[in-house]
């Protein structure tokens, strides 16, 4: 594996962000393309891709929110951070099949959460399905409960790093 490297995302890498998406979460959690070209538009400072061989092989994005944890509106659409939101939001973290296990993912989370500290908020905060909340807490975040959340007509639950 070639050293991957990280960089902000661009409106270029829609169609490999796109892909990468679907295979990451079903057509009713999967991000439209509408929705995913406003987020590399108006978050592109929390839209962080990750490369390999140079390739692009994953993401992460969220928005700046002023609330602990998310609510279906943040998925449909995307308004430029504030300063003064005090959270860090994960809407979506995918990396392609053939590149999960090196750790990729956990960098992503890590990329995100130096953006998060240098903005001065509080926590990172994200919803996830039930299997993946071990994952979650091997990079630090609390399972604080089921959310109210019923995007995609699942049951997701609210995972918060404190920074």
């Amino acid at each position: 594996m070639d050293q991957i490297t990280f960089r902000n995302a661009q409106m270029n890498d829609l169609n490999a962000l796109m892909q990468i998406e679907r295979t990451g979460f079903s057509p009713a959690e999967a991000a439209s393309e509408i929705a995913m070209r406003e987020r590399i538009a108006k978050l592109s400072d929390t839209f962080i891709v990750a490369i390999n061989a140079g390739q692009l092989v994953g993401f992460v994005v969220g928005a700046a929110y002023d609330r602990r944890y998310l609510d279906d509106a943040l998925y449909e659409k995307s308004t430029p951070n504030q300063p003064t939101d005090h959270y860090q939001t994960v809407l979506s973290i995918a990396v392609l099949p053939s590149e999960r296990g090196h750790g990729i993912a956990s960098e992503l989370l890590g990329r995100i959460e130096m953006v998060a500290k240098r903005s001065n908020r509080l926590a990172v905060t994200l919803t996830c399905l039930q299997r993946l909340i071990p994952f979650y807490e091997r990079n630090g975040f609390v399972n604080e409960g089921e959310s109210e959340s019923s995007h995609a007509g699942e049951v997701w639950y609210n995972m918060v790093k404190p920074i």
